[in-house]
């Protein structure tokens, strides 16, 4: 059954919570940025699809972004266009690379994107928060370092904890000690998992991480007993459709499990993961969801509240949002 294209999906309030700061740029908007006309970006449609691709991609990216006021731009644009695509509580994910940027310590380079994060929230009106978020495929020590910093600034702009990269070549466990940091400040467990590794990673995130969302997630739906337990204890899913695609989770957009994992009552939020490597953006994602997988538009306003519910926004937007979620779907 299709999805009944009746309401404005701009105007349904929504948070972001899977999207890389180095990459959450469009393509369009990323050439803004651009130093030299003749720089390229990493087009992953082209590509073979595979993660090492990626991750190469990912660094051809980041090196685009050279300077503090590169980084403070690129929050000011992303602030700016979420909030025309309907986000009003965005999350950004970020290792914090000072070095690249010739900060003295990862410290340094919070302190930016936060101040950033606080002067673009007031143009905009979207309420930005951040996940720290360490290399699984790095030194636990680095991920400890880096949860100490995060709860530092618990209610300074970090909101979430997480791990990235390569699951194949970094397990959860090293990193238990970091997300007990990370549980004791207060911070939502927010680990990437069962994108390229099967359910057993997904477990490994809510069994050793004590994860409260996990970014992707997906391969759940290969384990019924997870999916329930998923849906039994309310664990968000931070899906993104368009990257899972590219980068062969599924064999075919189509094929993608969202409605099955829907129907199996797990929360799930949408996301655009990395704007720039995919060329998708958020409001993208809801448009699928709406055409490709027929979602009506109350599956759409649920997966809006669970994105809203399961985020770091403070108390007074998740009330507006709750709200004039509920609106919209009366509208």
């Amino acid at each position: 059954m299709l999805g009944s294209p009746t309401r404005d999906l701009r105007r349904l309030p929504k948070a972001h919570l899977h999207v890389h700061l180095s990459a959450a740029l469009k393509p369009t908007l990323l050439r803004q940025l651009l130093h030299h006309d003749d720089e390229t970006i990493p087009d992953m449609q082209s590509c073979d699809g595979t993660f090492a691709t990626f991750l190469r991609a990912m660094a051809t990216i980041t090196n685009l972004i050279r300077t503090v006021d590169d980084y403070a731009r690129v929050i000011h644009m992303v602030a700016r266009d979420a909030a025309a695509e309907g986000v009003v509580w965005l999350e950004l994910s970020t290792g914090l690379r000072a070095s690249r940027l010739g900060l003295p310590d990862e410290e340094a380079m919070l302190r930016v994107l936060v101040e950033a994060a606080a002067e673009a929230e007031r143009a905009s009106g979207v309420g930005i928060g951040f996940i720290v978020t360490p290399s699984r495929t790095r030194s636990p020590e680095e991920g400890i370092k880096l949860a100490k910093l995060a709860a530092r600034y618990v209610g300074r702009g970090v909101v979430s904890f997480g791990l990235a990269d390569d699951e194949a070549l970094g397990p959860a466990e090293p990193f238990a000690d970091a997300f007990a940091l990370a549980r004791a400040a207060g911070l939502i467990r927010a680990p990437h998992a069962g994108e390229h590794a099967g359910p057993a990673s997904v477990r490994a995130a809510l069994d050793v991480l004590g994860a409260q969302r996990v970014q992707h997630g997906v391969r759940a739906i290969e384990d019924p007993d997870l999916v329930r337990r998923l849906a039994d204890q309310h664990i968000c899913l931070d899906v993104c459709p368009t990257s899972n695609a590219q980068l062969g989770v599924v064999d075919q957009l189509d094929q993608h499990p969202l409605p099955a994992l829907l129907a199996g009552g797990v929360p799930v939020s949408l996301n655009a993961d990395c704007p720039a490597v995919f060329g998708c953006g958020l409001l993208d994602e809801y448009q699928l969801a709406r055409g490709l997988f027929g979602l009506e538009d109350s599956a759409l306003a649920r997966i809006a509240e669970a994105s809203i519910c399961s985020s770091g926004a403070p108390a007074h937007l998740r009330n507006k949002a709750l709200a004039n979620i509920q609106a919209w779907t009366l509208s």
